[in-house]
This record gives structure tokens, sequence and C-alpha cells, in this order.
């Protein structure tokens, strides 16, 4: 497998297409490869746009949601970060490249063990993992610049926008199969948020979220 190719194939044909034009972005994902933090079995089809299968009947991000998702939070090297869902750790480890400080949590163990060991390959020591469940966020190390949720929620709880830091980002996909939308909100005052709504797209939603309520006959 001709990883190199794959990778410019990538950003030519996916990242292009989705407006993924940011060249921090770009060079990040150059500098940090998603093949070394994906499951053996596969490893080939790391830089395909396609969600890959994880442990506990999980998946990931498509590659260019994820390259969204950096283009989108702007994140500046003093931020303080909170990832929900650590999942493999290729996004764990593109956030810590450009952040301050991440914490990152996970419900299954296996996820933050498993990213813990690549994330020293790279030899990222700015990341705090932790095990346990962070549907309505991590108030222990609030408040945070940043927000990264790696999984859906189908019903928007604001305990997570409540945690920002004036000035902070959310990126988070709301809704139900098969059409999701993925929000990034702002806090701008202390009862006051932007909501802009960047595309649509379809994640399994996070462990023990909440489902919207549907029609009664």
């Amino acid at each position: 497998m001709n990883f190199e190719q794959a990778r410019y194939n990538m950003i030519k044909q996916q990242f292009r297409p989705w407006h993924v034009n940011d060249a921090q972005t770009l060079d990040l994902v150059t500098e940090i490869h998603r093949e070394d933090f994906i499951p053996g079995p596969y490893r080939d089809l790391a830089l395909a746009d396609t969600h890959i299968p994880l442990l506990h009947g999980q998946i990931t991000m498509a590659p260019k949601v994820e390259a969204r998702l950096l283009q989108s939070l702007t994140v500046q090297e003093n931020d303080k970060i909170l990832e929900v869902g650590t999942g493999c750790g290729y996004l764990t480890a593109l956030l810590a490249r450009l952040g301050g400080v991440v914490h990152s949590v996970d419900i299954y163990p296996e996820f933050t063990e498993m990213a813990a060991k690549t994330l020293k390959q790279y030899r990222l020591e700015n990341v705090v993992l932790h095990t346990g469940n962070a549907l309505n966020g991590w108030v222990g190390q609030a408040p945070y610049d940043v927000i990264a949720v790696t999984g859906s929620v189908p019903i928007l709880d604001e305990s997570l926008q409540l945690q920002l830091k004036y000035q902070g980002r959310l990126f988070v996909i709301v809704g139900n199969s098969p059409a999701m939308k993925v929000l990034l909100i702002k806090r701008l005052g202390e009862q006051e948020w932007s909501h802009e709504e960047l595309f649509e797209t379809d994640l399994p939603p996070l462990i023990g979220a909440a489902r919207a309520p549907g029609f009664r006959f």
C-alpha cells in the first residue's frame, strides 16, 4: 500500500471538494499518519472515504469530516480542549498538535489504552486521557476553549455549551439517522451563543445519549 499516494488522493479527491483548504489542516494530516491509529485489519482503508470499524461496535469519522472539524474549530496553540470520545486516538493527536492541552475522554478503557501507545510514538505529551462518560462534558477540567464531540447526539444538551469559555467553540453532530446536522457553536456571552450549520452527515450516537421523541399514533 502506497500511503503517500493515498494521502495525496485523499486531500485532492475528498478534502478539496469538501472545502478543506486551510494550509495548517492539510499540513497536519500529512505530518500525523492516520494509518498508524487504525486497527491492523483495516489499515489499508485508513485513508479511504469511509468509516472504519472499531471495538465495541464503534466506528471512526470519515477523514473528510475530521478535516472539516479541525478547520472549523480554528484551534490555537494555548487552547484547552475537550474531546468527547477518544476512539482510535487519531483526532486526539491532531488536536494535541494544534492546541495547548487535550483532555480526551472515552467510556471504553481499551480505547484510551490503545491511544496512549500511539500518542507516545508521536511524542504528544500534552494529552490527558480519561476513562469515563463525557456525554454531558467533563466538569472537572472545565471551562474549555474547544470541545469536539466525535459521536452524534440526538438532542443537544446545553451542558456542553456551558462548559465553553467565552469565545469557545463546540463541534457537535445533532439529530437522528440518516440526516444529522453538524453544528459549530460559539459562546458569545454568559447565556449567548451563535450556531452555524456546517453540513449534514450520519454517525452513531454516543453511548447513553438521549433519543429524540418520535411520533405516536
